[in-house]
């Protein structure tokens, strides 16, 4: 089986000693809602699209979608799951599906404890169903998992959507990052903490290999792709960084706030996040694809963030930001990018969430411009070559670059929705 390991730059990573752009769609559901035919018709899909990673909650996600295909992985007492009763077929059938993606080159991205399953969490205290995992039976559940999965090397992903609120909470993860490390030393673990947030546990930080964090799906705060990407970059031990939950496409804003994230929003947060340090990779999401939602499903928007009703699986696969995701992994293969600095402190003219980085050499810069403008940025490249990628027109163009004192201005006129402008040495 394929191993991800860590670049000697600690900023990307590598699949067989060989540079490896983390690209994973997110379906957090599908070990419980998806049958064998739609799990192969869906790897299909999402192979021809360029992905290379699958994101999957081994355990039932809260606030998935119900269909009437349903396996869950534990016996139902009084309301709530009985951990002591494992059903081995949700595990048998949970490792076939892993073996179809294997065989199909997808390296897994599998959470262990989403938060609602650890006491003390913000989504524990909100589960009404008070499935909390008793400590006493989690390595038994750990050692199910490394039996299950362990073979396909995948990213062990400890906890979903958590924060750490109470000792007692930091503990919990703390021993399952020591089960793995003593019995899976081989595999990359990481944590996908909630959405906005920004603060790790030292003891965790010791522990995990990489970092995940998720601007997440709040409308009210569009600088998160970028700014949490930043405190990543700059304020932590040096580790690659991965927005592993940004906006989904055609996901609700949060909070039931009227309105829905466009492709336009989700390739933003895309580039965003990938030329402010998290540039080891990126993940994508669709509102019916996480939950796996169809034509059978009930779907619970009070609960959680509250985000309004999804789209059925089979037309969520198909919106047009998964290409767009896909385009960005080519683009970074075709450049031959294997690490960017940020390197937001030269623009001199321009609004923030404009973004800015280099390759370490300063060879190649990548400007990411969200709306047309004139930027000016506090160094003189007037000896690059200046190539434009109108993301709405899907057409290269020559910006107008001017020089002076050694300032170099960039416009970026005319362009519908957003760009990118790539500047190579000669």
């Amino acid at each position: 089986m394929s191993n991800i390991t860590i670049s000697k730059n600690k900023r990307t990573l590598l699949k067989d000693s060989k540079p490896f752009f983390y690209l994973a769609d997110t379906c957090w559901s599908a070990f419980t809602n998806i049958d064998e035919k739609e799990w192969v018709s869906y790897l299909i899909r999402r192979k021809k699209q360029g992905f290379n990673t699958i994101q999957i909650n081994i355990l039932p996600q809260w606030d998935r979608s119900v269909n009437d295909f349903q396996i869950l992985p534990f016996l139902i007492k009084d309301g709530i799951f009985d951990f002591e009763e494992i059903d081995n077929q949700y595990f048998v059938r949970a490792h076939k599906m892993c073996i179809i993606a294997d065989q199909m080159g997808f390296t897994l991205s599998l959470v262990l404890l989403w938060s609602n399953y650890v006491k003390g969490t913000w989504a524990s205290a909100l589960d009404k169903e008070n499935n909390v995992f008793p400590e006493h039976l989690l390595n038994t559940y750990f050692n199910q998992v490394l039996r299950y999965f362990d073979e396909f090397n995948p990213i062990y992903v400890i906890g979903g959507d958590t924060d750490f609120p109470t000792s007692e909470t930091i503990k919990t993860y703390q021993s399952a990052f020591e089960f793995l490390k003593k019995h899976s030393p081989h595999t990359l673990k990481t944590i996908h903490i909630k959405g906005r947030f920004d603060e790790i546990p030292a003891a965790i930080i010791e522990n995990i290999d990489l970092y995940f964090y998720q601007s997440g799906h709040n409308i009210s705060y569009p600088e998160m792709p970028y700014s949490l990407a930043e405190k990543f970059y700059t304020s932590y031990p040096p580790k690659p960084i991965i927005n592993s939950e940004p906006c989904y496409e055609q996901m609700g804003y949060s909070r039931k706030v009227y309105g829905r994230f466009k492709q336009f929003d989700v390739r933003k947060a895309a580039w965003q996040s990938l030329l402010s340090g998290a540039c080891a990779g990126i993940t994508y999401g669709a509102h019916g694809i996480w939950s796996w939602h169809d034509s059978t499903s009930s779907y619970n928007d009070q609960i959680g963030e509250t985000f309004d009703q999804p789209m059925v699986w089979q037309e969520a696969l198909f919106l047009p930001g998964a290409s767009d995701y896909g385009y960005i992994k080519i683009l970074t293969q075709l450049l031959d990018v294997h690490d960017l600095i940020p390197n937001n402190y030269l623009l001199l003219k321009g609004d923030n969430s404009i973004r800015v980085a280099s390759t370490e050499k300063k060879d190649l810069y990548i400007i990411y411009i969200p709306s047309s403008t004139t930027i000016n940025l506090a160094t003189d490249l007037s000896d690059y070559k200046f190539i434009m990628l109108d993301f709405d027109e899907k057409n290269f163009y020559q910006p107008e670059v001017t020089f002076d004192d050694g300032l170099t201005e960039l416009s970026v006129i005319g362009v519908k929705q957003d760009a990118i402008v790539l500047a190579r040495k000669n």
